[in-house]
């Protein structure tokens, strides 16, 4: 049976030890979504590293329905943070682009920028970026690689949504951030509908193997085939390898 508070205590020590071995003194710097992932991964790094060492970064492109969340979370760690627009920036380069992006090309062009501006932020204040994706994400997919797939530190991608939601209330976050219902970020819809299945689907067949819908079956492990390449180093030649 898994156990919240024991992990939740291993993961904060963890982060703790990153922090000593890869950047003694730096700071934690979190994109803010104003969703469970970006709350619980940015109140990990608060009781690891304390609040003064927690820098937040909302990005919306545009407005956003729910930037409200982001600040609530913002407000109540206590962490210093920043708003940074980014629509500009994805207009700007969708303008510059002598051609018309293909949809999943403009889809992924704001997850890549938003990685930008954390890597700048983090640059500028002696940082480290917390990747947010957990494991239930990764195991499909359901990241930008090169956007919200990256980091220097990963505290949850070995953590299923359901166990972070555990962590989350751990950690004292308000029920709205731990329970609230996923949205992309990218096109609107919820993270399920997406999907075609359930996160507490996903999260059964991942740590047990069972799930009743054999479609579903068969979506899961085709989609955890097909991404598993953004998890994994970028491939490259090794001379003399070849006989």
């Amino acid at each position: 049976m898994f156990n919240a508070e024991k992990v939740k205590n291993e993961c904060v020590q963890w982060i703790r030890d990153f922090f000593e071995n890869n950047g003694k003194g730096c700071n934690a710097v979190v994109g803010i979504s104003g969703g469970k992932d970006s709350s619980i991964v940015a109140a990990l790094c608060v009781e690891a590293l304390g609040k003064d060492r927690v820098i937040g970064v909302l990005m919306p492109c545009g407005e956003q329905a729910d930037i409200d969340m982001a600040k609530l979370l913002v407000d109540t760690l206590g962490i210093k943070h920043y708003i940074v627009n980014i629509k500009d920036a994805v207009e700007g380069l969708t303008k510059s682009i002598p051609f018309e992006l293909s949809e999943q090309s403009r889809t992924n062009l704001p997850p890549r920028i938003r990685m930008s501006t954390l890597y700048a932020v983090s640059q500028s204040h002696n940082g480290r970026v917390a990747n947010t994706c957990n494991l239930s994400e990764d195991w499909v997919g359901y990241s930008t690689r090169y956007g919200d797939s990256v980091g220097d530190f990963s505290p949850c991608s070995n953590l299923t949504v359901n166990e972070m939601k555990q962590i989350g209330r751990l950690l004292g976050l308000p029920d709205m951030l731990v329970d609230k219902v996923p949205i992309d970020g990218l096109c609107g819809k919820t993270d399920e509908e997406n999907l075609g299945f359930t996160y507490a689907e996903l999260d059964r067949y991942i740590r047990t193997g069972e799930i009743e819908d054999l479609e579903k079956k068969a979506k899961i492990d085709r989609m955890h085939k097909m991404n598993l390449f953004k998890l994994q180093l970028m491939p490259a030649f090794v001379p003399g390898n070849e006989e």
